[in-house]
């Protein structure tokens, strides 16, 4: 008689993570069901299998099926941005959009002890933070003026709606040492990889988080994350490369803000190519050279096949991942802060500098702002200076949201197309909204066939963007 098909979850409350990793792996060689082998299991049992199998042999994915949910708190959003690097797991912070900061909500990292930095540093984000509290009723009251009360709408409903608005302006005041909290969930695979990179890291505040994190989770999974340790290759590799790139006689130079570095000019044909090898018998190379040889209506009509009837929250057909782009981004580190949550994408990050020059948001000069705000960015610039002299790790902590930063991008056109929906969209942050309506105007200059099926937000452009929001940018 055939088995009955039985789905049920195992409740994590009940059985240890690193028994339920155990309870998936014995399902490759075991007859009995999954209840039966975690009601076998002990907390001993379930070690030993792993110091064997995952430790011992390397099977470590096995691992994978240990879920923990980790909440930290009190870390910079310098710390944030180590943290959530890690691109197998979810993440949910802080947010400066609906949040406000209080004036001591920062950290002061230890490399500054026993220096006259530290109090210098100490006063300046103090400087941030005041002409961030100063500047939100100012700003507050631009953003109103041009978003007045609805009718229907009670004190508190229009602050709520006007909130993300005015907030979203006064943020670039704030430094990446500003204090957040950030919860996350992550299979101990990859949470051991997680904490390597941050004890290898050269910030002692993110070295000393990531020891936490290892001690907080081998309360759940002692045995899976105990060999979790610093890395001396990436260690080595990072100041021998950083000491190369100072070595290097380039001319200095910004270029323009958004650069399509590179995209096959065959793109679109691989990407239609796979999609159609998914469904037939015949070989990659032999539907690429018949694609090569069709006319534009024939191509237009197979992507017309794999794009156009999707709805709005269609995930795209995964042959899409075939077309490959790279961007080299100029973009304020607020955005860079957004930016950074879309892991799917391959990204490059260069340190956080005063160098690139910084934003200016049209509404804090119409709010009467602007020379309070110059004013903070170039004691800001000052400070960072004196203190990368000193510690150029350190000096990242006082850079605030304003400045700008170089990001290196590898994406695929259906990661494009989830950025490009998501954060060109009204609700957005203003500056990533400009990011992605020109990420999506170079895709469609590279690659018009596929280009024309992107969903960037349509009543606005780039420089529309510009026009409304900044008074300069990169």
């Amino acid at each position: 008689m055939t088995a009955k098909r039985q789905v049920y979850l195992l409740d994590p409350q009940q059985i240890p993570p690193e028994t339920i990793a155990v309870t998936f792996a014995k399902t490759s060689r075991s007859p009995q069901s999954f209840r039966e082998i975690a009601a076998g299991l002990t907390d001993e049992k379930s070690a030993k299998f792993h110091e064997k199998w995952v430790v011992g042999y390397g099977h470590a994915s096995v691992a994978e099926h240990a879920v923990l949910h980790v909440a930290v708190e009190n870390i910079s959003r310098l710390a944030v941005e180590v943290l959530e690097s890690n691109r197998l797991a979810s993440y949910t912070e802080k947010s400066t959009r609906y949040q406000k900061w209080d004036a001591d909500a920062f950290h002061i990292p230890v490399e500054l002890d026993g220096s006259p930095l530290r109090e210098k540093f100490i006063q300046t984000c103090r400087m941030l933070f005041e002409t961030y509290r100063q500047s939100l009723p100012a700003v507050q009251s631009v953003v109103a003026e041009a978003n007045p009360r609805k009718s229907d709408e009670n004190d508190a409903a229009w602050e709520r709606r006007l909130r993300s608005k005015y907030v979203d302006v006064c943020r670039y005041l704030l430094p990446a040492a500003s204090l957040a909290n950030v919860g996350m969930t992550i299979n101990a695979r990859a949470l051991e990889h997680a904490i390597r990179k941050m004890l290898s890291h050269p910030l002692a505040e993110v070295r000393e988080t990531g020891l936490e994190i290892k001690q907080a989770a081998l309360e759940s999974v002692p045995t899976l994350i105990k060999y979790a340790n610093q890395v001396p290759y990436w260690q080595n590799a990072e100041a021998e490369l950083t000491a190369e790139a100072e070595n290097l006689a380039l001319e200095s130079g910004t270029g323009d803000w958004c650069q399509l570095i590179s995209c096959a000019p065959d793109a679109e044909n691989r990407a239609l190519a796979a999609a159609l090898y998914r469904f037939s018998t015949h070989s990659y190379a032999h539907l690429l050279s018949h694609l090569q040889s069709a006319t534009r209506s024939e191509r237009e009509e197979l992507a017309a096949l794999a794009l156009a009837k999707r709805d709005k929250y269609d995930i795209p057909l995964r042959e899409l991942e075939y077309a490959v782009y790279t961007f080299d981004l100029v973009l304020d580190q607020g955005a860079y802060f957004e930016l950074k949550r879309h892991r799917m994408m391959t990204q490059t990050p260069q340190p956080l500098t005063a160098h690139l020059g910084y934003a200016l948001p049209r509404q804090m000069v119409a709010a009467g702002l602007e020379e309070s705000f110059r004013q903070a960015m170039r004691a800001a610039r000052e400070c960072y200076e004196e203190i990368a002299a000193f510690n150029p790790h350190a000096a990242s902590y006082v850079v605030p949201n304003a400045f700008n930063r170089r990001v290196l991008l590898g994406c695929n056109w259906r990661s494009l197309d989830h950025f490009i929906a998501l954060r060109s969209a009204p609700n957005a942050h203003f500056a990533l909204r400009r990011v992605a309506q020109r990420m999506a105007a170079e895709v469609r200059a590279a690659t018009p066939l596929l280009g024309s099926y992107l969903r960037p937000n349509p009543d606005e452009t780039w420089q529309d963007l510009e026009q409304d929001y900044f008074t300069g940018v990169a």
